[in-house]
């Protein structure tokens, strides 16, 4: 069978994790730009793909089965995803690596994730792509912002709970597949689950938010609705916390199941 076992999976990871603790710097940094960038990229396909769409099932379907495919590609590239890396706490768990270590490389590679998205966010907004449909793309891009940074603190915190539980399974189902059409497959699927519900991801949010920041004076009639603290406090916190709190919920019981020393 071409699958490490639930077992061996875990166990990988959590020799993985204890590698990605490791790391120097300024290799994290790149890597999470990388991932930032390879994130917001299935961003841009979605919105331009369904900012025609009127039917909203629709629009989450079309949405869900285009995105989906980032994380598989973030883990055969190598690049360094917060979400993901959620998981090291299965390391800290095996005693392979610290808290410290793994908050280390969850700050780096959070600020890697969101120069990444500002950059790919910055360029789309500053060299026309917003311009598609006589500007409809951008007012599509910028309802969608405002949406989520509208949304009510406890939603968006539990909806990035649920978000995360969905990308850390993915990422232990991706892992557990020996070839890299099972890894896509293995990611593909859960990804898609969480955008097609409507689940919130911190480092996705981060390109579909700052698309509108970028461009909220070239294309709103009204941007108060739009301003960088709305988005940090009303997306980024809740959200960012609800994806840890759903990662360290999968990690810790993966840790448990299969990795815990008995007695």
């Amino acid at each position: 069978m071409n699958l490490f076992t639930p077992a061996e999976t875990v166990a990988n990871y959590a020799a993985a994790g204890a590698v990605k603790t490791q790391q120097t710097f300024g290799k994290l940094l790149l890597l999470g730009v990388a991932a930032g960038m390879l994130i917001g990229f299935p961003v841009c396909v979605t919105n331009m793909a369904t900012y025609t769409v009127a039917n909203a099932s629709a629009v989450r379907i079309i949405a869900g089965v285009l995105f989906a495919f980032g994380l598989g590609v973030v883990i055969l590239t190598g690049a360094e995803l917060f979400t993901g890396n959620t998981l090291i706490v299965i390391s800290v768990l095996d005693r392979r690596t610290s808290v410290a270590a793994m908050l280390r490389n969850w700050g780096v590679v959070y600020m890697g994730n969101f120069l990444g998205a500002l950059a790919l966010s910055w360029v789309c907004a500053r060299f026309g792509w917003l311009n598609a449909g006589d500007g409809a793309l951008a007012a599509y891009t910028l309802h969608l912002a405002q949406s989520k940074m509208s949304m009510p603190f406890e939603n968006a915190f539990f909806m990035g709970v649920l978000c995360n539980i969905l990308v850390t399974v993915a990422v232990l189902v991706s892992l557990s597949a020996k070839d890299a059409a099972g890894r896509i497959l293995g990611a593909w699927v859960p990804v898609m689950f969480f955008v097609v519900a409507g689940f919130s991801h911190s480092i996705a949010d981060m390109t579909y938010c700052a698309l509108a920041l970028f461009a909220r004076d070239a294309y709103a009639a009204d941007a108060s609705a739009l301003t960088w603290g709305r988005y940090f406090l009303g997306n980024m916190l809740p959200v960012t916390l609800g994806n840890i709190v759903g990662g360290l919920l999968v990690g810790g019981t993966a840790w448990y199941c299969y990795l815990r020393k008995k007695g």
